[in-house]
């Protein structure tokens, strides 16, 4: 098992009462070119800045966890997650990707999302992450948790709520592992998903905490700790 890790940080959080955090896997090389990949084609179907480029704002990952915690209470938070990552082998924590699939965003447009099937690690150390952070998790989130800016000032109401409802909701058996690839009408992704999908073996390269966006969006790094 690694040692103990010193994580790196990035810029400091929107301060507030909340924050919605996403504690999420950063994939390997190998996934993050097919999600790159994927990404080009359904640019061609909404181009940007309808549609969004994977970048420092949209970052492939693969959620671990949601939740609110208390922002004054971030740095005990960050401490909890680095507990428990320093006893994971990252290079253990296995998934494959197996389909493209989308959820419906609007009445014609879908978000395209890689289906991920998780190794029994995976679901292990999400088991021991929510235990870690529950005691800093505290409900009643609004728009003022989430990274918001000029070009994307609004939180939709279905966000605020996924949040609030990811433990027991999207968590354990409820829980599907994906990769957010980015934007296209329904009509491409169900062209898209009818082509044939070769199946892709990858790892984890880091565990970090982001800040959440709109529509779940990984939108600012808080912590990270590498491989």
């Amino acid at each position: 098992m690694p040692g103990s890790k010193r994580p790196s940080s990035s810029a400091e959080p929107t301060r507030g009462a909340l924050t919605a955090i996403d504690v999420l896997l950063e994939p390997d090389a190998r996934m993050l070119a097919r999600a790159a990949e994927i990404n080009a084609r359904l640019l061609t179907s909404i181009p940007s800045p309808q549609g969004f480029a994977l970048d420092a704002k949209h970052h492939p990952h693969v959620t671990t966890l949601q939740r609110y915690v208390r922002s004054a209470e971030l740095d005990e938070v960050h401490a909890a997650i680095g507990t428990v990552r320093d006893t994971v082998d990252l290079a253990r924590l296995s998934f494959t990707a197996h389909a493209l699939t989308h959820v419906v965003l609007r009445p014609s447009i879908g978000i395209g999302v890689i289906v991920l099937a998780p190794g029994e690690e995976v679901l292990e150390l999400q088991r021991r992450l929510i235990d870690a952070v529950e005691p800093f998790v505290e409900a009643g989130g609004t728009a003022d948790a989430f990274v918001r800016t000029e070009a994307e000032p609004d939180i939709n109401d279905e966000t605020i709520r996924f949040i609030e409802e990811y433990v027991p909701g999207h968590s354990g058996v409820n829980y599907v592992a994906h990769v957010t690839v980015g934007l296209a009408t329904l009509d491409d992704l169900a062209s898209f998903e009818a082509e044939p999908f070769e199946q892709l073996s990858f790892s984890a390269q880091a565990l970090s905490v982001y800040q959440l966006g709109d529509n779940g969006v990984a939108a600012r790094r808080l912590r990270t700790w590498p491989r």
